[in-house]
């Protein structure tokens, strides 16, 4: 996409903390300009309403705390069952953002939130496990 604002894209991620307890991340990213918009985490495990504070979040980031998008955005994830129920689908449209979902057992597809899962992990997971 040539431009900001046209596609998003979803994703999450987990890791375990020193505690060994586990840490659920959901971010959603600019495929423009490659800005991480908004982020959620919890050590309580993903939720529908954690998938929709990350897409209202973002709206709101971007366009001065507007409750909808100004035009419709894509807005790609993968087919997880937090991102394809009824519900965060339908949440979508209301606030201006177009579910697209990435081809079944296809990660690579979506390689702007893989590539930036790869990051936080390898950058900052596992150097704080080293320290």
């Amino acid at each position: 996409m040539g431009r900001s604002n046209a596609r998003w894209c979803l994703d999450g991620f987990e890791f375990r903390c020193d505690d060994g307890a586990p840490l659920c991340v959901v971010f959603a990213l600019d495929c423009c300009d490659r800005e991480a918009i908004s982020w959620a985490a919890t050590t309580g495990g993903y939720t529908g309403d954690m998938v929709r504070d990350v897409m209202l979040q973002a709206v709101e980031n971007r366009f001065n705390g507007a409750l909808k998008a100004d035009s419709e955005i894509e807005w790609l994830s993968d087919n997880g069952s937090f991102y394809i129920a009824e519900e965060p689908l339908t949440f979508s449209r209301t606030i201006g953002l177009k579910p697209v979902t990435t081809p079944a057992r296809s990660p690579q597809s979506n390689g702007m939130d893989e590539s930036f899962v790869k990051t936080i992990t390898r950058d900052y997971v596992s150097w704080n496990a080293q320290a």
